[in-house]
């Protein structure tokens, strides 16, 4: 699969792509839950891309609900608060294509997790199928299994989807050697390679993710989620981003 083009002529890198982000990235300006408007803002977002014709898979962490690290941390059994977290990823599935569907944008929830009175089950030709028929897909539960992260399941998922690259989305915009926010002399990379990420501990992913991203030769797409429109600008080659690639 090489990139597409719109009905206006313009070519796009890519013709399907993985769309990662963050559970908090939901939350807005509040400490918890659920923002509408956020989600709302997001929604049009992923609409803007699929409307250049992209076929577009999400995977949503469930941190704005409940982080299974938390939840072991403070004592809870690691696999329970683990399983705890994939339901809150359906939570937040459920919310985004709520918000995708308002604007008219056809979406599935697929669950690794089997709950069908409000979810699909993750059956990966179906899912292509979908893809195909150009219905977003938000891929739920993660991988099904505790022990893993969201960032391995995008990635796993991306893999499995034949995504060409995997967009992460985040509150920065691209890969620095530290954090931004508190180093004025923070340096950001263009390109970074994925031994480089795992070498310096970047933080952009989990090793987990970064090494089966780097053994299937998937591109990482780091971008801030907060500009309005830097999710469509960069399909379209433009704004600002790091790429972590081989």
């Amino acid at each position: 699969m090489s990139g597409t083009a719109t009905e206006t002529g313009a070519a796009v890198k890519y013709s399907r792509v993985m769309l990662k982000i963050s559970g908090e990235a939901l939350m807005g300006d509040q400490g918890y839950g659920l923002h509408p408007p956020t989600v709302a803002r997001i929604a049009q977002e992923v609409k803007s891309v699929r409307d250049l014709g992209v076929e577009i898979c999400m995977v949503i962490g469930g941190g704005n609900i409940f982080r299974g690290l938390q939840g072991s941390a403070q004592g809870m059994e690691r696999t329970t608060a683990d399983y705890m977290g994939m339901l809150a990823t359906v939570m937040n599935a459920l919310a985004m294509q709520s918000a995708l569907e308002e604007i008219g944008v056809f979406t599935r929830v697929i669950s690794a997790i089997p709950m069908d009175q409000v979810c699909e089950p993750y059956i990966r030709r179906r899912a292509v199928r979908h893809l195909e028929k150009k219905r977003v897909c938000i891929f739920a539960a993660g991988t099904g299994n505790p022990y893993f992260t969201t960032d391995t399941a995008a990635t796993l998922r991306a893999s499995e989807m034949a995504c060409q690259a995997i967009f992460k989305g985040t509150k920065v915009d691209g890969v620095y050697d530290k954090d931004p926010k508190k180093h004025a002399d923070a340096k950001r990379y263009n390109e970074v390679s994925y031994d480089e990420v795992l070498e310096k501990h970047l933080g952009v992913m989990d090793a987990t993710a970064i090494a089966l991203a780097r053994d299937n030769d998937l591109p990482i797409i780091v971008f801030s989620l907060d500009e309005p429109g830097g999710f469509r600008g960069i399909l379209a080659g433009e704004g600002t981003y790091t790429r972590v690639q081989g």
